[in-house]
């Protein structure tokens, strides 16, 4: 029998409480949804039924605590570039780390944002963790927007828009469609493009110009 849960227990509640939710990740990936049962991942982790359904209440109590972490852990990694210096820096950065986050996490990515689990939907709680996730993001340009490189706007929406940009090169490249030779290349190109569309400086060609609002 596996020795994960006691192995966990001698450090701690939440080193428990992450043990198991890194085990139903990998059973998520390698046999997918229907093998989220209670039973089968407390069989996994050497633990009781009891214990997965006090911590997580069930399957979808396990779903959303799946998806809290992959936005905690996404936070974390956000919160790990520095808050000070240049700020257009700074949000390239937030860029590299959200890329890099993502194709060391890919699993958590997939419950996060691809439906991993059919049926879940998050719940309110889990959706203002998601929110944190990208504070940072939403300070830089915060900060961008007060030094002038960028026109003034919400950054909230910025933020979310770069975040959008991001995104779908992420799940291109973690999908397969961006090959290890240019995905870099490509990603930066189009993070650089989109922060170009916010920049205060005036552009150089008439198709680079920001849209008119009528």
């Amino acid at each position: 029998m596996s020795t994960l849960y006691q192995d966990a227990q001698r450090t701690g509640q939440e080193a428990v409480r992450t043990a198991i939710l890194d085990r139903a990740i990998d059973l998520l990936v390698a046999e997918g949804a229907a093998a989220l049962t209670m039973r089968r991942i407390a069989t996994e982790v050497g633990a009781s039924t009891k214990v997965l359904y006090t911590m997580f209440g069930g399957k979808e109590g396990l779903a959303d605590a799946l998806y809290r972490e992959g936005f905690a852990r996404l936070r974390r990694a956000q919160e790990r570039v520095p808050a000070e210096g240049d700020p257009l820096a700074r949000l390239s950065a937030l860029g590299r780390a959200y890329r890099e986050h993502a194709l060391a996490e890919p699993a958590y990515y997939r419950v996060m944002f691809e439906q991993a689990v059919p049926g879940y939907q998050p719940s309110a709680e889990a959706l203002a963790v998601a929110e944190t996730a990208f504070e940072a993001s939403a300070a830089a340009v915060t900060d961008c927007i007060a030094s002038g490189a960028f026109q003034p706007g919400d950054a909230q929406e910025i933020a979310k828009l770069l975040w959008a940009a991001s995104h779908g090169a992420v799940s291109l490249e973690i999908a397969g469609h961006f090959p290890p030779d240019s995905a870099t290349h490509r990603y930066e190109t189009l993070m650089a493009a989109v922060a170009r569309s916010f920049s205060a400086e005036p552009t150089t060609t008439g198709s680079a110009s920001r849209p008119q609002k009528d």
